[in-house]
C-alpha cells in the first residue's frame, strides 16, 4: 500500500494506516491459524474498544495473516476455562467485546484470508462488508465441542440465513463456503487468496469516499437491529455456554478431537 504508516502493534493484532483507511491484521505470534486463546480474546476486546473511539479513519479493514482469519478456540486454553471465576470474566469480556464491535461507527470491511470459526465467525458476520478468499469458509463449531454458541452466533446466523438454515449450520457445525456466502449475500465478493487484502482495501476505499456522517448514521441505525437480536439471545446463550464448559460432554469432545477418535456424549 502506498503511504502506509504503522500506528500501533501489540502481540496478536497489528494496526497501520493507509490514508483514510485503518488496517487491523490478526497475526498471532504462536498460532499460524490465529486460534483464540486468552491473548487474542483480550486483544480483540481491546481492538474494538479502540475502534469505537476512532476519529481519523473513514473505513477499516480487518483481516488476518496465515492459513486462517481465526480458526476458533485454542484447545490448550479450554482447561483454564473450567473454573467459574475464569468463566465469569470470559462472559463479561465477551459481551463487552461484541457490544464495542457494534459501537464502531466507522464501516468495517472484513477480509477473510482463510476460515473464520467460532468467535472469528461472529466477528466477521458482525462487520459491514465481507470479502472472502475462494478457499475460505465461515463456521461455528461450538456444538461440536460440547458448547452453546454463546459469543453472538446464536443471534447473527438466524438474521443472515433465517432460523432453519442457521440451526443447521449451528447444530451441526456445517461450514458456509465462500461460494454459498456470495450467493446468499453474506459475502460481497470472493477472490483468490492472494487478492483478499487488495480487494478489501478497494471496498474500504469506496466506503471512505462516501459522506462520513451519512455512512456512520446509517450503520448505527442498521446495527440497532443487530443489538435487539443480541439483547434477545446473548445473555441466555452465554449463560448456557458457561454451564457447558463445566460439562462432561465438553471435556469428552476436546479429548476425542485430540485423541483422534469418535466422541461418546452422555448429556451431562
Amino acid at each position: 500500500m502506498v503511504g502506509r504508516a504503522t500506528v500501533g502493534a501489540v502481540q496478536a493484532i497489528h494496526l497501520e494506516r493507509a490514508g483514510d483507511v485503518l488496517v487491523a491484521t490478526v497475526r498471532h505470534p504462536s498460532s499460524p491459524v490465529n486460534a483464540v486463546d486468552a491473548l487474542l480474546h483480550h486483544e480483540f476486546g481491546e481492538l474494538f474498544r479502540e475502534l469505537a473511539r476512532e476519529r481519523s479513519a473513514r473505513a477499516i479493514v480487518l483481516t488476518g495473516e496465515g492459513r486462517a482469519f481465526s480458526a476458533g478456540g485454542d484447545f490448550g486454553w479450554f482447561p483454564e476455562l473450567r473454573d467459574t471465576a475464569a468463566l465469569d470474566d470470559l462472559r463479561r469480556d465477551a459481551k463487552q467485546m461484541i457490544w464495542n464491535l457494534l459501537d464502531v461507527e466507522v464501516p468495517i470491511v472484513c477480509g477473510l484470508n482463510g476460515s473464520a470459526a467460532g468467535l472469528g465467525a461472529s466477528i466477521a458476520l458482525l462487520c459491514d462488508v465481507v470479502v472472502m478468499s475462494e478457499k475460505a469458509s465461515i463456521v461455528d463449531p461450538h456444538v461440536n465441542v460440547g458448547l452453546v454458541a454463546g459469543d453472538g452466533g446464536a443471534a447473527i446466523w438466524p438474521l443472515l440465513l433465517g432460523p432453519l438454515a442457521a440451526k443447521r449450520h449451528l447444530l451441526l457445525g456445517e461450514p458456509l463456503s465462500a461460494a454459498e456466502a456470495l450467493r446468499l449475500g453474506v459475502a460481497s465478493e470472493t477472490c483468490p487468496p492472494a487478492q483478499v487484502l487488495e480487494r478489501s482495501l478497494a471496498w474500504a476505499g469506496r466506503l471512505a469516499a462516501q459522506p462520513p456522517l451519512a455512512v456512520k448514521g446509517t450503520k448505527l441505525a442498521v446495527n440497532q437491529q443487530l443489538r435487539q437480536a443480541l439483547i434477545t439471545s446473548f445473555d441466555l446463550s452465554a449463560a448456557l455456554e458457561i454451564s457447558c464448559f463445566l460439562s462432561h460432554d465438553h471435556a469428552e469432545a476436546v479429548d476425542a478431537i485430540q485423541q483422534r477418535r469418535p466422541p461418546h456424549f452422555e448429556g451431562r
